[in-house]
């Protein structure tokens, strides 16, 4: 059994004539990247593997976070296609037991939907949902259960 970490980047700045993959995170965003790691080590939710956007403000949040596991950074999770995010989470190596997703809304809240059948009306940024699957290779719409939702919100 698998348990995917399914994490949007904390919140950006928008500045004007910065390139969308150089955003950097606020404040904000910064804290609630600090909490989610926090959060994370407090539920005993310790990732064996991270895939990241290569974006700088999912490198950030990665940072903020503090989790001690190897990284990768995919292109195809800056893509923002679903069918793409499918496709990673197929290819994980079934010793991994825990992975950790760190990307970009829209597809992320659809990966959550589409999985669990079970996501949130919003999934803002530095959301991050717990889902537990059969295998990585059998990860398929409607196959996997949400067990925790957190929001920088969550008291």
């Amino acid at each position: 059994m698998g348990t995917l970490i399914v994490l949007r980047h904390a919140k950006a700045e928008h500045t004007f004539g910065v390139p969308d993959s150089a955003r950097v995170l606020t404040g904000r965003g910064r804290r609630d990247a600090t909490a989610a790691g926090n959060w994370l080590r407090a539920e005993g939710l310790h990732p064996d593997q991270v895939l990241c956007s290569p974006s700088q403000r999912t490198r950030d949040t990665l940072e903020c976070l503090g989790v001690d596991a190897p990284v990768a950074y995919a292109k195809r999770i800056y893509r923002n296609d679903v069918d793409d995010l499918l496709d990673l989470i197929r290819t994980t190596d079934e010793a991994i037991g825990t992975l950790l997703l760190i990307g970009h809304n829209p597809s992320f809240h659809e990966l959550v939907h589409d999985l669990t059948g079970d996501a949130p009306e919003t999934f803002p940024t530095c959301a991050l949902a717990v889902i537990t699957l059969g295998t990585w290779a059998a990860a398929h719409p409607a196959t996997a259960t949400l067990q925790h939702l957190w929001t920088p919100k969550t008291p």
